[in-house]
């Protein structure tokens, strides 16, 4: 059986196992982790009832099962799949090879001067304990999330930054979503990450931020009301505690 095995066959079982790998992660992150398993165990007697044992009438009855089980897991996890594509489209390493072919040039950092206005609202609205979520759009579109707020479509601004999440601002709740360098929409509600390794001392905001970082690629950066603390969530991987210039670092890192 060995002596058939070339190279074609590793990168075959290296991509299933990739696939597997990346399978079982965007379901725990979403918080679907036994559904996961579930379906896995199921996978397993279907092989065992239909190759192994050969029972003909209840394999029938699982190859009926997994026929319809396709297309259900489609509308199950249509948010996951939709996830999925969005992730791999915006991919740092696709995205510059589709702009090589298209003759585009890459997207470049965000620069000192674009950075700095909403750092330095977040600095003020830290010494404050003003809670503050902030979702910088980079390549992945996030138009579902601005549609769920009031459109703005200003400049980036320090003092209007400030005044939206002032306490008795009706949109201070919400996200508020800069594109392009402009505030493009305010109180948008964001997915709530359901990932249980979150810490808990972390509150809603944060689970927010983690929620929009897992599905694209933006910066969320968190004020917290209570401590005052300055965090981002970013790729999925929280960055507590900054400082101003860690903020304005993080922030014009690469995309």
């Amino acid at each position: 059986m060995f002596i058939d095995f070339g190279i074609k066959d590793f990168i075959d079982i290296l991509l299933v196992a990739f696939l597997l790998y990346y399978t079982y992660k965007l379901m725990k992150d979403s918080g679907s982790i036994n559904v996961f398993t579930g379906i896995l165990v199921f996978i397993l007697l279907w092989v065992l009832v239909s190759q192994v044992f050969e029972m003909k009438l209840l394999g029938s009855i699982f190859d009926k099962l997994v026929n319809v089980g396709v297309l259900a897991l489609i509308i199950i996890f249509q948010e996951e799949i939709r996830r999925f594509l969005l992730t791999l489209g915006s991919h740092q390493k696709f995205s510059a090879f589709l702009h090589f072919f298209s003759g585009g040039k890459s997207k470049p950092d965000n620069s000192h001067e674009d950075i700095m206005p909403i750092v330095m609202a977040c600095i003020s609205m830290s010494k404050q304990k003003e809670g503050a979520l902030i979702v910088m759009e980079h390549s992945t579109p996030l138009d579902d999330v601005v549609r769920t707020g009031d459109l703005i479509d200003a400049s980036v601004n320090q003092r209007l930054i400030e005044n939206i999440f002032f306490k008795n601002s009706p949109l201070h709740d919400g996200a508020m979503i800069i594109s392009k360098n402009r505030i493009k929409a305010a109180g948008c509600i964001l997915p709530v990450s359901h990932n249980m390794d979150i810490p808990k001392e972390l509150g809603l905001r944060h689970r927010a931020a983690m929620g929009i970082s897992q599905m694209s690629d933006a910066h969320a950066i968190i004020v917290s009301e209570e401590t005052g603390g300055i965090s981002v969530a970013y790729k999925g991987q929280f960055h507590l505690r900054l400082t101003a210039e860690e903020l304005e670092s993080l922030l014009t890192q690469k995309v």
